[in-house]
């Protein structure tokens, strides 16, 4: 097994087999009780534990930062496109954190990070309609122009997966 990358924000966290199992069964069913997860764990897992133990083990994990919960409307309610932002490196300087802050405290931001290449902030965002869209890259551009070379944005016409399949926690080193 391949190491795994690490971020200055990784956890410091020990999995236990019984952890990756619960990540595991939260990925597939994020609403599944401590009660069910138990007989799970037993049942397919051949780990005998109490829900208590499971809802612990749930909440410090969630506490370290090993996994974050999002609310999430369904993708039919929302259009959401992919914003791709090029930097004016003459004004970068002295404009960078203010258009930064405005991109991720937006409350149509969902994901947002930062890549190499020519195109190096990136974000996914939702928006109730086509023109609340038009609107924010008006308003953007307006108080961050200075900034931007482009701003590219891509149309997410269908959304055809929308969560972390359980297979993933696999990988995860676990202590023996």
């Amino acid at each position: 097994m391949s190491e795994r990358p690490h971020t200055e924000s990784a956890p410091s966290w020990e999995f236990k087999e019984r952890d990756v199992v619960i990540l595991r069964e939260l990925a597939r069913d994020p609403q599944v009780s401590s009660r069910e997860l138990r007989d799970i764990l037993d049942e397919e897992y051949d780990i005998d534990v109490s829900h208590v133990t499971i809802s612990e083990s749930i909440r410090k994990m969630r506490d370290a930062g090993v996994f974050r919960e999002a609310i999430i409307p369904n993708e039919a309610y929302f259009i959401f496109s992919l914003f791709e932002i090029k930097f004016n490196p003459e004004h970068f300087a002295d404009e960078w954190a203010d258009a930064m802050e405005f991109i991720r405290d937006s409350e149509n931001t969902l994901i947002y990070f930062l890549s190499d290449g020519e195109y190096q902030w990136k974000s996914v965002m939702m928006f109730p309609t086509r023109d609340a869209e038009s609107r924010w890259i008006h308003q953007f551009y307006k108080e961050h122009g200075k900034v931007v070379n482009n701003l590219r944005n891509s149309v997410m016409t269908n959304v055809l997966k929308f969560g972390t399949s359980p297979e993933l926690f696999e990988h995860l080193p676990v202590e023996e």
